[in-house]
């Protein structure tokens, strides 16, 4: 019986996780516009009453993808694995020569889930864009709160503007999967994460 209660009290939680994953591949597949319901509910187990018992309409699921699984992605591939390095510019570089090595055919395919929703509905939809801003805002804070603390050790040049810095890092990283997607080639986005390499490296005192 009380196996049975909890898994009663889990059900809704997990319908909308499901729902949350299968919205986010279909958007990640065919863009927030074109993303079809009837697609979504076929990849999961959940009836249409249940999808608009946690999202009443596409364009809340689409705002709850933004903040319940982009943002979350993003912290735990770029802020929680940047916080594990003691020097900034190594965190950086590897983090990068991480994205490098790992680059494959799904980079070119599907680009960046938030740079999709970016150039897709931030000119079209004022909650979305308010959204995806909040990402990328969190996103410079956390590189440029990293980049202080290399001032602070003596690491990162004193010169050096950390929010400017980490603005056009944040920038160079969205381009560079945008660049890659639209030449179709994996070579050309490691040639310009490589490049960005070069400038992080010379950050370094």
């Amino acid at each position: 019986m009380m196996n049975m209660i909890q898994r009663k009290t889990r059900n809704p939680e997990q319908t909308r996780n499901d729902l949350l994953d299968a919205a986010y591949h279909e958007i990640l597949e065919s863009g927030f516009q074109a993303a079809s319901l009837e697609r979504i509910l076929a990849n999961t187990s959940v009836s249409k009453g249940a999808l608009y018992h946690h999202f009443g309409t596409k364009r809340d699921l689409g705002l709850a993808v933004i903040e319940e699984v982009i943002g979350p992605q993003l912290e735990e591939r770029w802020f929680t694995m940047l916080a594990q390095h003691d020097n900034p510019i190594s965190g950086l570089y590897n983090l990068i020569a991480e994205k490098i090595s790992h680059a494959d055919e799904s980079v070119i395919r599907y680009g960046c889930p938030l740079n999709n929703l970016i150039q897709e509905m931030s000119p079209l939809d004022e909650s979305f864009r308010q959204g995806l801003q909040k990402i990328i805002e969190r996103w410079v804070e956390v590189v440029a709160e990293a980049l202080k603390e290399g001032q602070s050790a003596g690491q990162v040049r004193p010169d050096s503007n950390p929010e400017d810095i980490a603005l056009y890092i944040v920038a160079s990283i969205e381009g560079c999967v945008g660049l890659g997607k639209n030449a179709q080639s994996i070579n050309a986005y490691q040639r310009c994460l490589r490049q960005l390499q070069v400038y992080i490296q010379s950050l370094a005192v």
